[in-house]
């Protein structure tokens, strides 16, 4: 089987290294963006299964992206869990309205990540038809 690949667009290079640790350590593969522009050519380039966005990102920031996201078709189906350091009162409502699957707060405790992105799999799991 193979791996699930996560896209992580987070600027902030020490928890993006981190981030990298946790999700290779529990057998994910992982491809990065920087920043707001990068975000959506990597994710056209490498097609991950989901995407772990910041909202706090320099180019643009995750709220453009996923609103960017939603209107390409290669990009519009694939699950975002968010993960930032800003005020959950109004951005997780605006997260979730533009499609996150999960909401998360930094720092983020490890069990509760990868939980969100379990289920955000699993919620968008589809089974290939039978030829």
């Amino acid at each position: 089987m193979d791996k699930n690949k996560i896209l992580i667009i987070e600027d902030d290079i020490d928890l993006r290294r981190a981030l990298n640790i946790r999700l290779r350590a529990n057998n994910y593969d992982t491809v990065f963006a920087g920043d707001g522009i990068m975000a959506l050519s990597v994710a056209r380039k490498e097609r991950p299964d989901l995407i772990l966005l910041d909202i706090g990102l320099p180019g643009g920031d995750g709220f453009v992206v996923m609103e960017r996201m939603k209107n390409i078709a290669d990009l519009a189906c694939i699950p975002v869990v968010v993960l930032t350091a800003r005020d959950p009162q109004s951005n997780k409502t605006k997260a979730m309205e533009l499609g996150a699957e999960a909401f998360l707060q930094k720092p983020v405790d490890d069990a509760e990540l990868l939980s969100a992105i379990a289920k955000a799999l699993r919620n968008n799991a589809w089974v290939e038809p039978m030829v």
